[in-house]
């Protein structure tokens, strides 16, 4: 494949990542903070946001599994993990986020339990959408 038609093809991507609803307007602010300085500059925050997530979303499968559940504690780490996610602009998951921290006010376990679930559900498709992207992109203006 020619880096033309490679560079069509990321736009597209990337355009789909948007049209789809996974990613919001700050990742293109992200982006905007990108330069020949810093070329990795996104895809190094969107690591640093997959290692940091990863603390949070076990501390959370964690406070899940404890009968009552800690409802308090549990907004907190998602409100964490919701904050961390609005930084990227994972559009999807911060919504997942925001159900999961109404269940959490309403005492609702079983809420909590199944909307933790399409969270990391999505966590995933972006993350797998994101890796595919990053190194298309590597591809094509590398």
């Amino acid at each position: 494949m020619d880096r033309n038609q490679l560079q069509r093809q990321v736009a597209y991507m990337r355009k789909s990542l948007f049209d789809q609803g996974y990613l919001d307007e700050q990742f293109i602010q992200l982006e905007d903070l990108q330069d020949d300085a810093n070329p990795n500059f996104v895809e190094e925050i969107v690591s640093l946001f997959y290692s940091d997530s990863a603390r949070l979303i076990r501390n959370i499968d964690q406070g899940l599994e404890n009968n009552p559940p800690d409802f308090d504690r549990l907004d907190d780490y998602m409100h964490q993990y919701k904050g961390s996610c609005s930084s990227i602009g994972a559009k999807k998951v911060k919504s997942e986020c925001t159900q999961f921290r109404e269940y959490c006010r309403a005492g609702n376990a079983e809420g909590c339990m199944r909307t933790f679930q399409q969270v990391k559900q999505e966590h995933t498709t972006l993350r797998r959408k994101l890796e595919t992207y990053f190194q298309m992109a590597r591809q094509a203006y590398t």
